[in-house]
């Protein structure tokens, strides 16, 4: 038993049958400064459009590693060839829930190669905002409740109250970063101020 235990684990229970992202945060140099760049989800999208997002997406069973899989997104998406990104380091994963983790990854990467090259399809537009603002920026914050909501089939007389079991309501921070007529929220919001953090 100990040296089963001793084997490498996942990261957190459920990984293994979650749903699996990565991103990239693009550092690039605008300028002679150091900018981080954000994409705008086409509007065309079935998903999120219009929603503000870093490079990345689903980590596919040809995936290798969750890094190959944020450059192979950034890729498609941005059209900078993975040979030309210097990884700098992984951050600590984000699980939104026990169902869906983000794996994400700190670059640089050229701007001048993304300006002409991004797909349309998959990306409005591109935009940058400096590093040394995100550092001296106040981001806000507001709570969201979020409340259990059993299935109709769900078992309740095999729990203790059955169907009187009183769910616990959590509140999920969801912050907020305003730059000119951006607004940076949700997961971005989440992995930036992690990113900024860790910077500080």
């Amino acid at each position: 038993m100990k040296d089963r235990l001793n084997e490498k684990q996942s990261q957190f229970i459920g990984e293994e049958t979650a749903f699996r992202s990565a991103v990239l945060i693009p550092l690039v140099q605008v300028n002679g400064e150091w900018h981080i760049l954000f994409e705008v989800r086409a509007f065309t999208m079935r998903k999120q459009p219009g929603d503000i997002s870093f490079p990345g997406g689903k980590i596919d069973l040809t995936d290798p590693t969750p890094l190959a899989a944020a450059l192979r997104e950034t890729h498609e998406e941005l059209g900078v060839n993975p040979e030309t990104v210097t990884v700098i380091e992984e951050l600590s994963p984000y699980i939104a829930s026990p169902t869906f983790v983000i794996y994400p990854f700190v670059a640089v990467i050229d701007y001048n190669e993304i300006i002409p090259n991004y797909n349309k399809e998959e990306v409005e537009e591109v935009f940058t905002i400096p590093l040394k603002w995100l550092l001296n920026y106040e981001p806000y914050m507001h709570l969201v409740s979020v409340q259990p909501t059993p299935a109709s089939d769900f078992p309740f007389e095999k729990i203790v109250n059955g169907a009187d079991y009183e769910w616990g309501t959590r509140a999920i921070e969801e912050w907020f970063y305003d730059f000119e007529d951006y607004t940076i929220w949700g997961i971005t919001a989440r992995i930036l101020k992690h990113f900024i953090e860790c910077v500080e």
